[in-house]
Formats: C-alpha cells, sequence, structure tokens
C-alpha cells in the first residue's frame, strides 16, 4: 500500500469503525496483533503499511489503552 502524496496519515472514522486513512486497514485489525505483542515490523508487513502509517496507528491505539 503507498501513501498518498501531500495528504498526512491519519485515522478516520469509517462505516467499518476507524481505520488508516486510505486504506481499509481498522485500528481493530492492528490492535488485534498488538496486544498479541507482535513487534511493530511484522504488523507493518502483514498489512503493508508504511512507516508513517504503522507509526500513526500504533500511537492512536497507545494514546488509548
Amino acid at each position: 500500500m503507498t501513501s498518498i502524496p501531500n495528504e498526512q496519515t491519519s485515522i478516520i472514522r469509517t462505516e467499518r469503525g476507524l481505520a488508516i486513512a486510505g486504506t481499509r486497514i481498522t485500528i481493530y485489525d492492528i490492535m488485534d496483533y498488538v496486544t498479541a505483542q507482535y513487534p511493530p515490523k511484522f504488523i507493518r508487513g502483514l498489512f503493508d503499511l508504511t512507516e508513517e502509517q504503522i507509526n500513526v496507528a500504533l500511537t492512536y491505539i497507545e494514546d488509548r489503552l
């Protein structure tokens, strides 16, 4: 998945729940792997995310746990 140039990566609310902007990947998808203590690099590769996208998602999750 490539990021869209000139757009800040963020978390948005969709009909599927909270998701990473520009993807169909929800925070809940990522949270399952975070709570199972998978490393961020593994999660990033699994979902084909950019470094910025995984960092935004992990920060969002950490701020709310």
